[in-house]
């Protein structure tokens, strides 16, 4: 009986450490992807970028697919003006169920006129063993509203 506690107390532990460490390579994952907007890497957009993705702007004024965001990434390295000087994500937060993942928070993009905070949530997908960001929603928050 005493094995028998400690190997679920071991199993136990293990596999919430196990969680606690997917969650927080998620979130890390997710910061290279706004990086990676910030950037323009388009080899990381074309890597991360499951070909069914769906990004919805605010108030769904922009419904943009993958194919959209490397486009842009590609006109911003070939030269294209983009005004954009930060990109600083906070209170993320991971949840995973199977092999989707869910990552929430907010980010304060900086560019002209004003920085805007926008709330997030993005949804990866576990393909061939590789997490790839399936789809995000992206939404302004008030600056009334803003915690």
């Amino acid at each position: 009986m005493k094995h028998l506690i400690l190997a679920v107390f071991f199993f136990s532990f293990h596999f919430v450490s196990f969680s606690q460490t997917q969650e927080t390579q998620l979130i890390q994952l997710d910061q290279d992807w706004e990086k990676a907007l910030l950037e323009s890497d388009v080899a990381f957009l074309e890597n991360i970028l499951a070909d069914e993705f769906v990004w919805v702007h605010n108030h769904a004024s922009l419904i943009d697919g993958k194919e959209a965001v490397i486009s842009r990434a590609k006109r911003i390295q070939g030269g294209q003006a983009d005004n954009t000087k930060s990109r600083i994500s906070r209170d993320q937060q991971a949840v995973i169920l199977g092999s989707t993942a869910v990552v929430s928070g907010y980010t304060v993009v900086d560019r002209a006129p004003a920085p805007v905070t926008y709330h997030f949530m993005r949804t990866y997908a576990l393909v061939e063993g590789k997490w790839r960001l399936l789809g995000n929603h992206t939404m302004a928050v008030p600056e009334e509203e803003v915690k």
